[in-house]
């Protein structure tokens, strides 16, 4: 199991915005959208292409290279090209501070 990873200050991110990551090899975006924080992996599911800086759509992101869309709160794909979803990871935010842990070893 990975260790909770600090990743900036609540007040660091306004809404819309996203901050990555790095756990090791792997690439976390974190978002702070309307609705909340998210946290998912930073992979395209089509062709492995960084998600982080394509469009935020509410809790939605989509992917740069060729418009997939994946739903921030699930990790679900939405649209073609990509089918098989990504990964979300545990948030947490405690003293102002937002935290990520990749889980996918537990």
């Amino acid at each position: 199991m990975s260790e909770w990873q600090a990743v900036c200050g609540e007040q660091q991110l306004a809404e819309g915005e996203f901050q990555v990551v790095w756990d090791g090899d792997n690439a976390i975006a974190v978002y702070r959208t309307t609705e909340g924080w998210f946290a998912v992996e930073d992979v395209c599911t089509h062709d492995g292409a960084e998600l982080a800086g394509g469009a935020v759509h509410g809790c939605v992101v989509e992917c740069p290279r060729h418009g997939a869309r994946f739903d921030l709160r699930t990790g679900a794909a939405l649209c073609a090209p990509a089918y098989e979803p990504i990964h979300v990871f545990p948030l947490k935010i405690e003293a102002g501070v937002v935290y990520v842990r990749d889980d996918r070893e537990d």
